[in-house]
């Protein structure tokens, strides 16, 4: 049986209730709030366009996500930000963000692309290993073993920095 699309006032709850916790994650991504605000607002003015698409398995948040998550990496890309370090990396403090170190924003930014986005997903997000899982396309068990793997990296080498 066909679900009828999301209404646009699902989204605007949406948006209302954790565009915080999107921008945070995306500015994390990108290192630069004022394209990571375009990004979102962009990502959620597709889903509301594309709602149609939305097949109703898992929730509208974590379909929402993964257009969220897709946009920040194409824009990234795009920009070639890759071997970028900014000096400020701010998460805004809607969901308790917080500013990390020169050290740890280069660590986390030279993480493989699975791992580093689980991290964001985790931490600046502060999404459940479900709901990273669907945005991702991964199951709950290889988003453990992703954070699992990123926290290890991210200890050796910065361990390693600090006898430097």
């Amino acid at each position: 049986m066909l679900m009828p699309p999301p209404a646009p006032a699902d989204f605007e709850v949406l948006y209302r209730t954790r565009f915080g916790a999107f921008l945070s994650s995306v500015t994390a991504l990108l290192c630069d709030a004022e394209e990571a605000r375009d990004v979102v607002q962009d990502a959620f003015a597709s889903a509301l366009r594309r709602r149609a698409d939305y097949t109703g398995s898992g929730s509208l948040e974590a379909w929402v996500w993964r257009i969220v998550v897709n946009r920040a990496l194409d824009r990234r890309r795009a920009q070639k930000r890759a071997a970028e370090i900014p000096e400020s990396l701010a998460a805004p403090s809607a969901n308790g963000g917080y500013e990390a170190t020169a050290a740890v924003r280069a660590q986390l930014l030279a993480l493989p692309s699975r791992q580093r986005l689980a991290v964001f997903l985790r931490y600046y997000a502060d999404l459940d290993y479900e709901t990273i899982a669907r945005v991702l396309e991964i199951s709950p068990g290889t988003v453990g073993a992703a954070l699992n793997q990123a926290r290890s990296a991210l200890r050796v080498r910065l361990k390693e920095e600090a006898h430097d």
